[in-house]
């Protein structure tokens, strides 16, 4: 990699002029990925979205064991005025005062593999009637064992199982995506600060170099060795590289505020960076790519989801409008008395059995068509998804060819930078002892320019693959591992 020998690219990780000295660790592209990953807002929204997932997982599973619950009225009152059946068979109209009061307790289980639900209940109430006929009592439901159970209907419990892994797995995908997105953005920033440093540098050096000239040529005009047009193309020369200077010092300050943003740094903090011009030498299997894209990325836990999802549709539209039944069944004890005690005693059984049915006799075709609406939307999944992983098979095969090719770049934008440098040194110190003429060392120093940007581009272009490049397969080439 080229060194830079010119004194002000040389201070590439140094306050630039304007700034006081400070005392201060140059920050590297490892540790400004670091800072962004641990501190940055988008990396504890993403912290907060898979914490959020983790929790809702754990819910899920919870809701799956026994559930207690206690419920019930405490108390009811109703005032009114009733019909009271007398001993001769007739009836009258009489004021009367209810107070019912009752409290029950449960222990229910869910059953995923039927989707219905098992339950144990007790259950206690008491009714006071006051009036001309009052009346305290008391009834007890010690234990009653129960099932509810849908027949010829879907299990959406059962199929809520199937989707709660799938989903689990692609927030944590997503997670790992995220982070890896942030790596890839703070390279970016990073490398704008680095890019915007360098050709503020540059640009000084230009300004310096290009007001020596001017002063030189104003005394060789003045002798008569220059003409008046390349006194003026000198002086336009340096207009041009102190524009340029003001304008780097614009972008590099804008460059800095935007990474200072992502790192979450202090308005005020200077942010020094230093370039990581050495590489690492490794060589990505394309094949390895594919496979660890299609293994990783939360695109494919996507794709499984929305085919759980799709065949879920498909068996609900076949079932939600065709025959159907519930059964709930009951067995337990109760007993009734003016006390508590007595409402314990004497325990009778209460049994009850309920098949409910649902028959639809005329639909017009409507669950046909929603079958087939289902249907139809499950082959567009099955395309969809299809297509979704053969895009991510593609674009991690071409990362991983684009690697070797970026460092390649890199190493000849690095001997390129080289040479144009030592050829503008040389062409300068011709022009002062008059050897070439003026427009030789403009071109020169134009070609000077294009060589740093093009190495500064090659740089980024490197690292950007390399972090792109474990983005899209969510695997570290370099360590041999998964990403976690």
């Amino acid at each position: 990699m080229p060194c830079h020998c010119r004194p002000l690219l040389a201070l590439i990780a140094l306050p630039f002029l304007a700034w006081p000295l400070v005392a201060q660790t140059p920050i590297t592209l490892p540790e400004a990925i670091r800072l962004a990953q641990s501190n940055g807002y988008r990396a504890r929204a993403a912290l907060a979205a898979r914490d959020a997932a983790r929790f809702t997982d754990r819910a899920f599973y919870s809701r799956l064991l026994p559930q207690l619950s206690l419920g019930g009225t405490l108390p009811s009152y109703n005032r009114s005025i009733i019909q009271v059946l007398q001993p001769d068979g007739s009836t009258l109209f009489r004021p009367q005062d209810q107070v019912n009061s009752s409290l029950t307790a449960t222990i229910s289980q869910s059953l995923p593999l039927t989707g219905g639900d098992l339950f144990v209940s007790s259950s206690l109430a008491r009714l006071s009637v006051s009036g001309q006929q009052s009346l305290r009592t008391w009834s007890s439901t010690p234990v009653t064992v129960g099932l509810r159970q849908p027949i010829f209907r879907p299990n959406s419990r059962g199929w809520d199982r199937r989707e709660q892994p799938v989903r689990f797995e692609l927030a944590e995908r997503q997670y790992r995506e995220a982070r890896e997105a942030i790596a890839l953005q703070t390279t970016n920033l990073f490398f704008d600060v680095y890019s915007a440093r360098v050709e503020f540098d540059n640009a000084t050096e230009n300004a310096a170099v290009n007001d020596t000239l001017y002063t030189l040529n104003k005394g060789r005009y003045e002798v008569g060795k220059i003409g008046e047009d390349d006194l003026l193309q000198s002086e336009l020369a340096l207009l041009r590289a102190r524009t340029s200077a003001d304008g780097a010092r614009l972008q590099l300050e804008r460059a800095l505020a935007a990474l200072r943003l992502a790192l979450n740094l202090p308005p005020d903090d200077p942010a020094e960076i230093v370039a990581p011009t050495d590489v690492p030498q490794f060589e990505p299997d394309t094949a390895r790519a594919v496979t660890e894209a299609l293994r990783n990325r939360a695109s494919a836990s996507d794709a499984e989801l929305q085919a759980v999802q799709a065949r879920r549709r498909v068996t609900e539209a076949k079932l939600n409008n065709g025959l159907g039944a519930t059964v709930e069944a009951s067995y337990g004890f109760n007993a009734t008395g003016p006390g508590v005690n007595a409402a314990y005693q004497n325990l009778l059984e209460a049994r009850q059995f309920i098949l409910s049915v649902q028959v639809p006799l005329i639909q017009w075709g409507a669950r046909k068509e929603a079958v087939q609406a289902a249907e139809a939307d499950r082959e567009r999944v099955a395309n969809t998804t299809r297509s979704n992983l053969e895009e991510i098979a593609q674009e991690a095969h071409f990362v991983a060819l684009e690697l070797p090719q970026a460092r390649r770049n890199l190493a000849l934008s690095a001997k390129a930078d080289t040479v144009a440098g030592r050829r503008f040194d040389v062409a300068y110190n011709r022009y002062v002892i008059g050897r070439i003429a003026i427009d030789n060392l403009y071109l020169a120093q134009s070609e000077k320019n294009a060589a740093v940007t093009q190495f500064v581009q090659a740089l980024r272009g490197y690292w950007t693959t390399h972090f792109r490049l474990r983005l899209v397969t969510l695997f570290d080439f370099e360590a041999g591992e998964g990403i976690r």
